[in-house]
């Protein structure tokens, strides 16, 4: 194992970059107060009300960013190259989803990346792990989020289509 600092530029970095991602997604998909689409869809009752979602999401890119930052510090290895296109992947996906699902009305598509995105996180988690247990442990809420919304993007389809 090799010490790591959880006050580090390269914390600092995943952070600001997971953020960046999720504001930029955000941006580019729009916001659902003025979504008219959006707001027609049927939605389970269980779905949870709009206000939840920008804390959740934030919260949750400070954990992914201090988790990438972690392994950032990691010396150079194979796996850590691998741990690092992986998480690459899986952000891309995270940014995708928002894209589809908001701005392109596409509730099958933002499906298919989002049942990718869980496996990807799953496969960092993983990959993370061998590097940092911590850096595995702070992904949880993510992968236990994006499930849930996982199953919430389902009942969205399964309803409209």
């Amino acid at each position: 194992m090799y010490s790591y600092k959880i006050f580090h530029s390269k914390v600092l970095f995943g952070i600001v970059l997971c953020q960046v991602a999720g504001i930029c997604s955000a941006f580019i998909a729009g916001s659902t107060k003025n979504n008219t689409w959006f707001k027609m869809l049927q939605k389970p009752t269980w779905n949870p009300p709009s206000f939840v979602f920008g804390p959740v999401w934030t919260l949750l890119y400070i954990l992914m960013g201090i988790a990438l930052g972690i392994v950032l510090q990691a010396p150079p290895s194979a796996l850590k190259t691998k741990a690092m296109w992986v998480f690459a992947l899986q952000l891309a996906l995270n940014f995708a989803w928002s894209i589809l699902f908001f701005k392109f009305h596409s509730t099958t598509l933002a499906l298919a990346d989002i049942l990718l995105l869980a496996c990807s996180i799953a496969l960092s988690i993983w990959l993370f792990g061998m590097l940092s247990q911590k850096a595995a442990w702070l992904l949880v809420p993510y992968i236990s989020w994006v499930s849930f919304a996982t199953v919430l993007n389902f009942a969205i389809w399964q309803l409209n289509r």
